[in-house]
């Protein structure tokens, strides 16, 4: 009985300290900042969803600050106008062999600076996260004569060139992505046990099953985060594809979005139509890799 009553009391008195924590002014202060912080934050989307569900002609009429002209209208003219359908299938040619390609180069650097302790690991290490440091438009003239000037089958372009390929997107998103990827990765498996290689060495495994049947699978979290920011990323891309494109079939789905706007004319109900489309995949994504992505971060963060 008197066991019982103590027990009791030991499993309360943490709960009434949270609750009295709870009540203190700072930790009030701290939730109304991160409520107004969430607000601004979603502000921005919840007034695009809206604006894209309600008709150009009410808007132009009553102003967007008002309440009705209800439709569905803009998205199915969206996706008609700017053909997302072709649009979409680009992004996907784009990004997922980016990405594979990008985690895969990325985690073979990251084993070598991890596994081995060579003198040129920081160097190495700072060579690929440099590219991260760089601004992107300093590059463009250079990248972009390159690119016309390398030659491409013409089974692999229609232009027989890197420029106005898939294959020269794919090729600078894993170029700019790689640096973040290495950083991370080679963090995360130093900090795996070496006692595991150590095993595997004694059992004979070579250095290639050591990185693909003892690293990779302990590498799944951080794996998964990083695919998720890294569709996230690819994905949205707008800047290359604009600068090394000139087909418009061949653009990915967020570059035509230009198709939506009008030479002396822009239906911004039909542009937010239109975004939030884009925005969706993404979103799947995120969702579904969700668990994957919190856990990987959380284990980085805990092994530093």
């Amino acid at each position: 009985m008197s066991t019982a009553t103590v027990t009791r009391r030991t499993e309360g008195e943490p709960d009434a300290q949270q609750r009295r924590r709870m009540l203190t002014p700072l930790r009030m202060l701290l939730h109304g900042f991160l409520i107004v912080v969430a607000l601004v934050w979603l502000f921005p989307i919840a007034w695009a969803v809206l604006t894209s569900l309600r008709s150009y002609d009410y808007t132009a009429a009553n102003g967007y600050v008002s309440f009705g002209g209800w439709t569905l209208d803009n998205y199915v003219t969206a996706w008609r106008t700017a053909e997302f359908g072709q649009h979409f299938l680009n992004s996907v040619y784009i990004t997922v062999p980016a990405v594979l390609l990008t985690l895969f180069l990325a985690s073979c650097v990251a084993f070598v600076i991890a596994r081995f302790s060579w003198k040129l690991n920081i160097v190495l290490l700072g060579v690929f996260t440099a590219a991260n440091l760089l601004p992107q438009q300093a590059l463009l003239i250079p990248l972009f004569r390159l690119f016309t000037e390398v030659p491409l089958p013409e089974f692999m372009s229609d232009s027989e060139l890197l420029y106005d390929s898939y294959w020269g997107l794919i090729l600078i998103n894993v170029a700019f992505q790689c640096g973040f990827c290495v950083f991370v990765l080679s963090n995360y498996m130093k900090a795996l046990p070496r006692d595991l290689y150590e095993a595997a060495m004694v059992d004979g495994a070579s250095i290639w099953r050591q990185y693909w049947q003892v690293t990779m699978p302990l590498c799944r979290p951080a794996l998964a985060a990083l695919a998720t920011l890294e569709v996230t990323w690819i994905y949205n891309e707008f800047f290359w594809a604009t600068v090394l494109m000139r087909t418009g079939d061949k653009f990915p789905v967020t570059s035509s979005l230009n198709n939506l706007r009008g030479e002396f004319f822009t239906d911004n109900n039909l542009v937010s139509a239109g975004s939030v489309l884009v925005a969706i995949p993404t979103l799947v994504i995120f969702f579904m890799l969700q668990r994957h992505f919190v856990r990987g971060l959380t284990l980085g963060a805990s092994k530093g």
